[in-house]
């Protein structure tokens, strides 16, 4: 699992997940289960529903059955790992749990995704408290809901669902957008450097908060300089760039420049032929630059290199899809 889990978390409600209904939340309320933070737990914190607990917890159940929870993916995809976290639940976390998952057109209501097609992609299996357990997941097939399902109740207080973005390709016919965002599918392939913050946030949805929310490396000791490389989600032609250097203001990058490649499918990057994007650009702090970008080819990974160190909040590569 440890490189599934760098992958994006395809459930984590700073990606748009919600957890749309579960069977009960006597104890601690659903929602919980998808946010991004670690859980935490402060002893003696009690209330009207007793110890206040980080996550999610279901009622002690005197009636046949299991109680179970239903997520709609903030990015539809490939789910290619799933974790239960039962961090801080200990007597009474559930006996076992399994997970399953189905893919739903538009927005349908919980109601209807009760006859959904769900297909089990975690079977079920004993858990432990305050655990972290990690199960590798064989479905090829893009999904958009999960159903945790926790035997016979209890609480968990993290669901994960580590996965590539399959982005919906009739969004964008016709339609200039951002290319490489997350929830179109671009993934960071590579990168030089990620000792402060993961690349992989510059291609997340919304505005970075502060300085962790983006991408940020160590400082340089040599003459060479930091880079990352996006595979693009939706290959085509980029006309506009966004370099968000927002919350770095004494660790910006001085500049930054771009180049691109068309590489077949499955081709490794270290094959590709690289054309420029944009040359060697000066940046500065805490702030949105938007680079027009010359009519050129059109790419399916592109390279940013950042002079010589720093970071940046967002990366936003805008075009029209089309190889």
């Amino acid at each position: 699992m440890s490189d599934v889990s760098r992958l994006p978390d395809l459930a984590s409600r700073a990606y748009g997940g919600s957890v749309v209904a579960a069977s009960d939340e006597s104890f601690a309320e659903r929602q919980a289960l998808i946010l991004p933070s670690v859980p935490v737990f402060q002893p003696h914190t009690f209330g009207f529903r007793g110890q206040v607990y980080d996550g999610w917890e279901t009622r002690r159940r005197r009636t046949p059955g299991h109680d179970w929870a239903v997520i709609r993916l903030g990015l539809p995809g490939i789910v290619r790992g799933i974790v239960i976290d039962t961090a801080w639940f200990t007597g009474n976390h559930p006996a076992t749990a399994s997970v399953e998952a189905c893919t739903a057109d538009g927005y349908p209501s919980p109601e209807e995704l009760q006859d959904a097609p769900w297909t089990e992609i975690v079977p079920r299996t004993p858990l432990t408290g305050d655990t972290t357990h990690e199960f590798a997941v064989n479905h090829p097939a893009r999904v958009t809901h999960l159903r945790l399902n926790i035997h016979p109740d209890g609480g968990v207080a993290r669901l994960r669902a580590h996965g590539e973005v399959i982005p919906d390709p009739t969004r964008h016919e016709g339609l200039t957008t951002d290319l490489a965002a997350l929830e179109n599918g671009g993934l960071v392939i590579a990168c030089s450097n990620d000792f402060y913050s993961s690349p992989s946030n510059v291609l997340a949805p919304g505005l970075a908060r502060h300085q962790a929310e983006g991408w940020e490396t160590a400082r340089r000791r040599d003459d060479a300089n930091d880079w990352l490389i996006v595979r693009l989600g939706l290959p085509g032609t980029i006309h506009l760039a966004e370099l968000d250097t927002t919350n770095l203001v004494y660790n910006a990058p001085a500049a930054a420049s771009l180049t691109a490649t068309h590489l077949p499918p499955r081709a490794p990057v270290d094959d590709a032929q690289w054309f420029p994007l944009l040359p060697r650009t000066r940046l500065q702090p805490d702030t949105r630059h938007h680079l027009r970008i010359p009519a050129t080819q059109p790419a399916t990974h592109v390279r940013l290199d950042i002079y010589p160190d720093g970071g940046l909040a967002r990366l936003r590569l805008h075009g029209t899809p089309g190889t």
